[in-house]
């Protein structure tokens, strides 16, 4: 299927494998960097610090916690912004405090995700109302069947599972058509109308909502992406 929107981001989320040192010590980026998880996927920051297996970094969407055997390294923004004192770090709030959009950040980064790629997913699906529920009958901000949250073990209508459940299973959409080059676009229909319809099709199924929908998806993510940059 030959759609522009759909071309454009498809190597956002390919592995791509860096050799790094790890610091242990704090550090705080003029210009930014990207901590490099060890599935490979990047992750921007205003800057970091370390403290024993915990590594925080301070991103434009709030401070986020990653335990640092899932950081393989850092490499820093090529651009240069003037020099400024770095924020404080804060703890993250606690679970209750969230809101959705901390909610989906915290839950990308559970599942290696870039934050991103999922929160373009849930303002497609949800606009972040933890209270949606589609015609179809999915629920929540991540738009889950139940099925589907029940075989991830989540309650649908609890935000922060919700939140989990469908970073989890984007992930492992995305871990399915790892070596397939159209890999994004080919996980967010499968987000969308159900891996076998893509696998029936191999590739965007003929269907005009799951069309648009990888198209407004899409949009959005390089929107997320060059928004993490400024």
């Amino acid at each position: 299927m030959d759609l522009e929107c759909v071309k454009m981001d498809e190597v956002a989320l390919r592995p791509i494998k860096f050799v790094l040192c790890f610091v242990t010590v704090v550090l705080a980026a003029q210009a930014g960097e990207f901590a490099v998880l060890s599935n490979g996927f990047r992750i921007h920051a205003n800057s970091h610090s370390s403290d024993g297996p915990v590594i925080r970094l301070e991103t434009n969407h709030g401070v986020i916690e990653i335990q640092a055997n899932t950081v393989a390294g850092f490499e820093q923004d090529d651009y240069t912004a003037p020099t400024a004192a770095p924020a404080p770090v804060a703890a993250p709030p606690t679970h209750p405090d969230l809101t959705p959009q901390e909610l989906v950040t915290q839950a990308a980064v559970h599942a290696g995700l870039p934050p991103a790629i999922v929160h373009s997913v849930a303002r497609a699906e949800s606009s972040y109302r933890q209270d949606a529920v589609s015609p179809k009958g999915a629920i929540g901000l991540m738009q889950l069947m139940p099925g589907t949250a029940a075989a991830l073990n989540a309650d649908p209508k609890d935000p922060a599972q919700n939140a989990e459940a469908g970073a989890r299973y984007l992930r492992d959409l995305l871990q399915k058509y790892e070596n397939d080059p159209h890999q994004v676009s080919k996980a967010v229909a499968a987000y969308n109308a159900g891996p076998a319809a893509v696998d029936k099709y191999d590739g965007i199924p003929p269907y005009a909502e799951t069309i648009q929908y990888v198209n407004r998806v899409l949009k959005q993510y390089e929107k997320e992406q060059a928004a993490s940059l400024r």
